[in-house]
């Protein structure tokens, strides 16, 4: 499991839960004024997930105010870049007489080493993820990075829904990883981050070639798991798409485990598969899970998923069926046996 720190307001006494809140968001960040009008019986959940030098951390919270003074960044500036990606609530932004309004999955670039105001607003609770990295360790010339800080980037579409769905998936799934895959990701972070910076700029050129690659290979990793369901999906296409040459395509992969074809395979076997294992599509016919997921003709479906997980796919439904009705058994009995001391509580 990835290591990380976890705030819970609810875990306090009320009186001391903003004050906590409010330290908690100084040692995240970087010291700023906080204020909110929920001071009295503050809401705060955030986790910190530590992945090398850059940090991710999911945060949960009552509407506030945050400020950073101009003397508050010369007693202390720890030059990082935060990147905000609201997911619920509003994000407000004044800058030198201006202000920049930021909604649901328009994610912020912001400055450690800028005064600002920043103020969240919600009908309810504002939710969002922060990503904060050493700005010396951005792949690009500190004058691009300074362009594109306050601008509006959109996390619904290309590089940024790539590095926003990292981000999601990643706090919802941290349990996923071990301890060791933490540098790696914060490098990928890294790298998602200069290249949404540079594709805000229109500037992918200025990437290192190794970090240009990287998120290369990324987007086209998503692009194939966007597109499984097309059956003429194949490597020609995935290279067409992103307008690089077939053996420039196969290149990327090189530091891959697969080939892309293989690719391509695996994740449509393992969509069937899970779809054949699902009890609320156990009506849907074999030939239909196999086309949904790339295989038009049900006997290469059935030839590469007994190659893949030695068993034809029905037998592998059938099974599953059968080990899901004896859970449902064992889970019976044994909510059975709770059902009477339950309506006696």
């Amino acid at each position: 499991m990835l290591p990380e720190i976890v705030f819970r307001s609810e875990d306090l006494p009320v009186r001391d839960r903003f004050d906590a809140w409010r330290e908690r968001m100084r040692n995240t960040h970087a010291p700023t004024l906080m204020t909110s009008e929920h001071a009295a019986d503050f809401f705060g959940h955030q986790r910190v997930l530590q992945l090398g030098p850059a940090s991710v951390w999911p945060a949960t919270f009552q509407p506030m105010v945050f400020r950073r003074t101009p003397k508050m960044i010369r007693e202390s500036d720890p030059e990082v870049c935060h990147l905000s990606l609201p997911l619920q609530g509003t994000l407000g932004i004044v800058r030198d007489g201006h202000e920049s309004r930021f909604g649901a999955y328009e994610m912020h670039p912001n400055d450690s080493s800028l005064a600002s105001d920043m103020l969240t607003a919600a009908d309810g609770r504002v939710i969002g993820i922060g990503l904060e990295v050493p700005k010396a360790l951005i792949p690009l010339p500190r004058r691009d990075v300074n362009r594109v800080i306050g601008q509006c980037i959109s996390g619904r579409e290309g590089v940024g829904a790539l590095l926003a769905g990292f981000l999601t998936r990643l706090s919802e799934d941290a349990g996923s990883y071990r301890a060791a895959d933490a540098p790696r990701l914060g490098t990928v972070l890294i790298d998602m981050m200069a290249a949404v910076f540079a594709h805000a700029l229109d500037a992918e050129t200025a990437l290192p070639p190794e970090t240009y690659q990287r998120s290369l290979t990324l987007r086209v990793k998503d692009f194939i798991r966007q597109n499984l369901h097309d059956p003429e999906l194949t490597p020609t296409l995935v290279a067409a798409a992103h307008h690089i040459s077939i053996s420039y395509l196969h290149r990327l992969f090189t530091t891959e485990t697969t080939t892309v074809a293989a690719y391509i395979r695996q994740h449509r076997l393992e969509g069937a598969r899970r779809d054949l294992a699902a009890p609320a599509l156990s009506a849907t016919p074999i030939h239909a899970v196999a086309a949904r997921w790339g295989f038009p003709r049900a006997a290469d479906f059935t030839r590469a998923f007994r190659t893949a997980y030695g068993l034809p796919p029905s037998e592998f439904r059938s099974r599953s069926r059968a080990e899901g009705a004896a859970e449902c058994g064992r889970d019976g009995g044994r909510s059975g046996g709770d059902a009477e001391p339950q309506a006696r509580s």
